[in-house]
C-alpha cells in the first residue's frame, strides 16, 4: 500500500525499497547474531555441564575410593578383632582345659597321697607296738616281737626243743625288756631241762624268779628249780625250794606237787 502510495514518486520508491532492504538485512544480521550467541551459550553450558559431570564423577570416584578404603580398613579391623576373639577364645579354652587337667591331676595326686598315707599307716602299724594279753598279763609288744615269741613257743610245743632253745635265747637277746621275757625264760628253762642241761635250766628259772616275781608261772618255775636240784643231787636245796613254794603259793597246783615230792624225800 505504501508502495502504491509512493508509486507516483519513483525516487521515494527507490529510497523506500533501499530502506526496507537495509532493515531486512539488519534484521537478518541481528537474527544471525542472536543464533551465534545462543550456540556459544549452549556450548558454554554444555562445557560447564560436562565439566560438572566430570567433576561429579571424579568426586564420586574419589568418594567411592575413600569409602572403599574405609570399608577395607574396617574389614581388616573386624578381621583382626575376629582373629583376636578367636585367639582369646582358643586361649580361654586352653586355660579351661589346663584347669580341668590341673583339677584332675590334683584329684589324682590327692588320691595317690591318701592311698600312700594309708599304705604307710598300714606299714607303720606292722611295726608299732600293740596291746597283747598273754597268760593273764597285758603289755605292749611290737608285731615282730610277738611273732618271734609265738614262733619259738610253737617250736617247743611241737617238740622241737633244740630249735625252741635257740629261738628263745635269740628272743631274749633281742627283746630283754619284753613283756614276754618271763615266759621266754620259763620255756627256755624247760627246753634246757628236756635237753638235760640242768644247770642252765636252773639258771633260767632263777633269772625268771628274780626279774619277774609276779609272773603267773612262778610256782611252776619254783617246782622246776627243785627238779633241777634233784637231778643235780642237791636234795637239801630241793627241799628248801619246795618248802618255799608251799609257803609262798599254798593254793597252787605246783604246791600240791611239791608236797608229794617232799613226802618222797623223807
Amino acid at each position: 500500500m505504501m508502495l502504491r502510495t509512493l508509486g507516483s514518486k519513483p525516487g521515494l520508491v527507490r529510497w523506500a525499497m533501499a530502506a526496507w532492504l537495509f532493515a531486512a538485512a539488519a534484521q537478518a544480521g541481528a537474527g544471525m547474531f542472536d543464533d551465534e550467541e545462543a550456540r556459544r551459550a549452549i556450548l558454554d553450558l554444555r562445557q560447564k555441564v560436562d565439566k560438572m559431570r566430570v567433576d561429579t564423577d571424579q568426586r564420586i570416584t574419589d568418594e567411592s575410593k575413600r569409602q572403599a578404603e574405609e570399608v577395607a580398613v574396617l574389614r581388616r579391623s573386624l578381621l583382626d578383632l575376629q582373629n583376636q576373639l578367636e585367639a582369646k577364645s582358643a586361649e580361654a579354652a586352653q586355660i579351661r582345659g589346663q584347669n580341668e587337667q590341673l583339677t584332675r591331676d590334683l584329684a589324682d595326686a590327692q588320691r595317690r597321697q591318701s592311698e600312700a598315707a594309708k599304705a604307710l599307716d598300714e606299714r607303720l602299724r606292722k611295726f608299732e607296738p600293740s596291746k597283747v594279753s598273754f597268760e593273764g598279763t597285758e603289755f605292749l609288744a611290737e608285731p615282730q616281737e610277738k611273732r618271734a615269741f609265738e614262733q619259738a613257743l610253737a617250736s617247743f610245743r611241737k617238740g622241737d626243743f633244740e630249735v625252741a632253745h635257740a629261738a628263745l635265747n635269740d628272743f631274749l637277746g633281742r627283746y630283754p625288756q619284753s613283756g614276754y621275757a618271763g615266759a621266754a625264760l620259763f620255756w627256755l628253762g624247760n627246753a634246757q631241762f628236756v635237753g638235760k642241761d640242768y644247770k642252765g635250766a636252773m639258771a633260767s628259772f632263777n633269772k625268771l624268779l628274780s626279774q619277774d616275781p609276779k609272773y603267773a608261772r612262778v610256782p611252776e618255775a619254783l617246782l622246776a628249780v627243785a627238779n633241777c636240784q634233784l637231778e643235780l643231787k642237791d636234795s637239801a636245796g630241793a627241799r628248801k625250794t619246795l618248802e618255799s613254794l608251799i609257803a609262798d603259793h599254798p593254793r597252787s597246783e605246783a604246791a600240791d606237787a611239791a608236797k608229794d615230792r617232799l613226802a618222797r624225800l623223807k
